[in-house]
């Protein structure tokens, strides 16, 4: 039987990165691979703490189930087209997102405070594969809750209009913004190393989604609220998505549903390589 051991050791080959070693030599293991391996660990990690993820299961379902039976009759009298349930499957989409992809900088500042980032930074590991891996953790959580939540509402009779392709798009969508929100939370972990200060800016990303169309047809609101709502990204996001739910496929609601995170993650991204840079400088 082979002996299999894996280390964070120089390869073979004299290019940085980790080495699996077995009873016939070195086998390096590339940026990529290891950007994927960090990013399993990341899901794991997560799945491991029912806390950091049941929460961004639980509280959007029950307040879709709130709001459906409070605002179902108003919506239909007010002249709703389609049902409440399909209008506000999005929202729930959104609020899962903005709820586990915080749950990534706590993660990173955890790390920090109990030296494992020292110990990554120390390695021969590829330093961007750091910040790819625990992003990645983020898409691929986005992906999962997505794929959950119109499951879970398709069988109280949600319906996605556009078909198969605007349920790849919503997928792509709500990966985008977690890697968003991924991204920023653990450039906000990398600048402070503080779980808690991660943790207490959580309540701004919901901010912004109750000042949005997330839950009511903005063409309905009045005053200074509706202007809010009207110049609010997210209520452009988020109608975008809606349209693919609610009326059926559009290229412009598409380009809209994946351009808008497109644009939030390389910002993200690019601010938290910022602060890896920052971090690896010893915070200088």
């Amino acid at each position: 039987m082979t002996a299999v051991s894996t280390s964070l050791v120089p390869g073979a080959s004299g290019t940085p990165g980790l080495t699996m070693t077995d009873n016939f030599g070195h086998y390096d293991i590339s940026p990529v691979r290891q950007s994927l391996m960090l990013a399993r660990r990341s899901v794991i990690s997560t799945l491991r703490q029912p806390p950091q993820f049941v929460p961004g299961l639980v509280f959007p379902l029950l307040l879709c189930a709130v709001n459906t039976a409070s605002l179902t009759k108003v919506f239909r009298q007010q002249g709703g087209t389609s049902g409440y349930l399909n209008f506000v499957m999005c929202s729930v989409i959104i609020q899962g997102v903005l709820f586990s992809a915080s749950s990534a900088g706590v993660d990173v500042a955890t790390d920090i405070q109990n030296g494992f980032l020292d110990r990554l930074i120390a390695s021969p590991l590829a330093r961007p594969a750091i910040l790819i891996g625990r992003i990645g953790g983020s898409a691929a959580l986005g992906i999962l809750q997505a794929t959950l939540f119109m499951g879970i509402l398709a069988l109280f009779g949600a319906r996605v209009s556009s078909g198969p392709t605007g349920i790849v798009v919503i997928c792509m969508a709500a990966m985008l913004l977690a890697v968003a929100l991924g991204a920023a939370s653990s450039a906000l972990a990398l600048r402070t190393g503080s779980a808690e200060a991660v943790q207490s800016f959580t309540p701004l990303f919901f901010t912004l989604i109750f000042l949005s169309s997330a839950f009511y047809p903005k063409d309905r609101m009045k005053g200074w609220y509706k202007q809010i709502v009207i110049h609010n990204p997210l209520s452009w996001f988020i109608e975008a998505m809606r349209e693919l739910v609610v009326k059926g496929w559009s290229w412009s609601a598409a380009g809209k549903a994946i351009g808008i995170p497109l644009i939030l993650a390389i910002t993200g991204i690019a601010f938290a390589g910022r602060m890896l840079a920052f971090r690896l400088r010893g915070g200088e």
